[in-house]
């Protein structure tokens, strides 16, 4: 059963903190869809994937092309996920069930703190998780670090 990870963005912008989330997965060998709602939030998102250092590098595709099924990391905005991910990542408002979690290693969710609608938005996720009685977790990076606010489920 795979746990759904909420982080509430304060400080760092959506592509910093999904870089790091999508850099550990990759390094654990583990295939990510990102769905977003926006194409240009996808858009922006994997300009910052390719125009990284070479270090920070992210071997990645926007969704609809011939080699989707082959992506470590996959970014759309369908629910279908060609790339068999280990992992979810929902951005934007994105939708996703906890019913989507138990099949997977992991499914974030990240939101930004300064957006009552996402604020909103992450809220019935977390309550629908809890329901669910599917593992949790909430973090914040209010302190300037991420920290582990609140556990449910699992």
């Amino acid at each position: 059963m795979g746990k759904v990870m909420f982080y509430h963005l304060t400080r760092n912008p959506l592509e910093v903190t999904a870089h790091m989330l999508l850099e550990r997965a990759y390094q654990t060998g583990w295939r990510v869809t990102v769905r977003g709602r926006s194409d240009d939030v996808l858009a922006r998102l994997d300009e910052m994937l390719w125009s990284r250092d070479k270090a920070g590098f992210l071997p990645h595709g926007l969704a609809g092309g011939a080699d989707d099924a082959d992506q470590p990391v996959l970014l759309t905005t369908d629910h279908a996920c060609p790339n068999s991910p280990a992992c979810l990542m929902v951005i934007d408002m994105a939708e996703a069930t906890p019913q989507e979690a138990l099949g997977l290693e992991r499914l974030w969710v990240l939101f930004d703190g300064h957006d009552p609608a996402a604020m909103d938005k992450a809220r019935s996720q977390w309550k629908a998780v809890a329901a669910a009685g599917v593992q949790a977790e909430y973090w914040s990076e209010d302190s300037g670090r991420w920290q582990l606010k609140a556990q449910s489920g699992g």
